[in-house]
């Protein structure tokens, strides 16, 4: 039947309606088409050298951001409400950071300045996950995330009652870190079971994962810490581990990583290696060795690594027990005093240990050729471990990771080529995360869809400029990033009272 034919059946009252919606939706149409041909992009980054590890592109083109999501990948030029000319300039993901500790906004503009986009608190993670993550909403400049936190909890459990977070004030965290039996004492049948408890209400709050740190915690006997991995894979989570020796003599740090492939077989849940490099100091070759050894084999297990040759903690903490200079192959001036500066003395180090076990030291022992094995290897990330400034910063590599190993790294010692260098930083952390945090399947990458986290860096002057003497300096050769589409650095300026980030986190349960 003809259209002719068919419209002379239809009555006249439904003809002149069905008329008049197909002219108005005709004209919709048209409309509609029209904007979406005519209306600009919120921003355009054009004539920049973009480069995404996901794909392998590497050439000059234009990206035009809408709503906070990268819409246009062009060879040819396109309309923005704003044009940011990145000629000569390289157009990159954001840097993903899983190991930072700075979690403040101090923290967060010197990771900003240094192209980072995404700090999550994977390693000590956080307590009571959704207070934590309601008190950044709405005020954060990067995105950001945390692992339900072993340390934190046992904490809670073995020195402060059993009491919930948010009933313990700072003063009285203090004190309970001073108790040694969070991080000395075997943990009772009891103990343990209100522990596991704890950790899995974190994981049920929306947590990325389980945080552990046996070093800090000697007292976590190994089938407590395999208890942990059998969390985690009931929620198909990974282990984020500062692993338990780090020791240059047996027990040592062979067997530390030998403790997490086998924790990783055993119970089924991916594990991930905190900074390997002052994990595994000199025998970081045969760690990496056993680590891609596991990974040839099935074994779902990474690491990272941080551009620097000095660890950074509290003096009281654990790993100063009695007889660390043997374990750790360093004497008392390896240490360096952050409040003033000073390289201890046995007396001085016993003096702070003692009346100040809360202080922050830099700890110079690694070896700078087993920094730069771990940066070059293609199955380690880069991650900074980079701490909170509220105290005036610790350590260097809370402001100057990214920008060190671009510039230092790459540039200066070629040590490896500027894309496996962004892969380190954007695509293996995101490939870290998204098997279970979803978001992260549209992070790490420079592609269209994905969220507009993009980092914008000169090649031939990014370096970091933080020094062990003076941390708290920017990077340089940043010179734009975006969060969510969203400027918060602009020509290489630090941008005020702008807050995009948003939260990394797994869904409530």
């Amino acid at each position: 039947m003809n259209l002719k034919k068919l419209m002379s059946k239809v009555p006249g009252r439904i003809l002149h309606f069905a008329i008049v919606l197909l002219a108005v939706g005709g004209l919709l149409g048209l409309t509609s088409c029209a904007s979406a041909v005519t209306r600009p992009y919120d921003l355009v980054l054009e004539n920049g050298r973009v480069m995404d590890p996901e794909s392998g592109l590497d050439a000059v083109r234009h990206i035009g951001v809408t709503d906070g999501r990268i819409m246009k990948i062009s060879e040819t030029t396109l309309d923005g409400n704003r044009t940011i000319n990145a000629s000569g300039l390289v157009v990159a993901p954001g840097f993903i950071d899983l190991h930072a500790h700075g979690q403040d906004n101090k923290a967060n503009e010197y990771q900003a300045m240094d192209g980072v986009t995404t700090a999550l608190e994977l390693e000590a993670g956080t307590v009571g996950v959704s207070d934590w993550y309601a008190s950044k909403e709405g005020q954060a400049v990067i995105n950001f995330g945390a692992s339900s936190s072993h340390p934190g909890y046992r904490t809670l459990v073995m020195s402060g009652g059993n009491r919930e977070p948010g009933e313990v004030s700072d003063e009285q965290w203090g004190e309970m870190m001073g108790d040694s039996a969070w991080s000395h004492e075997e943990a009772s049948p009891e103990q343990l079971e209100a522990l596991l408890a704890r950790v899995e209400q974190g994981i049920r709050e929306g947590s990325l994962g389980i945080g552990t740190a046996h070093q800090y915690t000697p007292g976590a006997r190994r089938e407590e810490i395999f208890r942990i991995f059998q969390l985690a894979k009931k929620y198909n989570l990974t282990v984020f581990s500062h692993i338990r020796y780090g020791s240059a003599i047996p027990p040592d740090s062979f067997n530390a990583v030998q403790e997490m492939i086998a924790n990783s077989i055993a119970s089924g849940a991916p594990s991930h290696i905190c900074h390997i490099n002052s994990s595994g100091g000199l025998q970081t070759p045969i760690a990496l060795e056993l680590i891609e050894s596991a990974n040839h084999n099935g074994v779902d297990i990474t690491t990272e690594v941080y551009p620097y040759t000095a660890a950074s903690t509290f003096i009281g903490a654990a790993i100063f027990d009695e007889g660390f200079q043997d374990r750790i192959g360093i004497s008392y001036d390896a240490f360096q005093w952050v409040a003033s500066g000073e390289r201890l003395t046995k007396e001085s180090f016993e003096k702070y240990r003692k009346k100040e076990p809360g202080g922050a030291v830099v700890i110079h022992f690694m070896k700078p050729e087993m920094v730069e094995y771990a940066v070059a290897h293609p199955l380690v990330a880069i991650a900074s471990d980079g701490l909170s400034w509220e105290t005036g910063g610790e350590h260097p590599r809370g402001a100057g990771t990214y920008s060190r190993v671009l510039g230092h790294y790459v540039r200066e010692r070629g040590t490896l080529p500027l894309m496996e260098a962004l892969r380190k930083m954007t695509l293996m952390p995101a490939q870290r995360l998204e098997s279970f945090v979803p978001q992260m399947i549209n992070k790490g990458r420079i592609r269209e869809g994905s969220d507009a986290d993009i980092t914008v860096f000169n090649a031939e002057t990014v370096i970091d400029r933080a020094t062990f003497e003076e941390p708290m300096q920017y990077s340089t050769g940043i010179e734009y990033v975006l969060v969510g589409g969203t400027l918060v650095v602009d020509q290489g300026e630090f941008v005020t009272d702008v807050f995009p980030g948003k939260a990394v986190r797994r869904p409530v349960q």
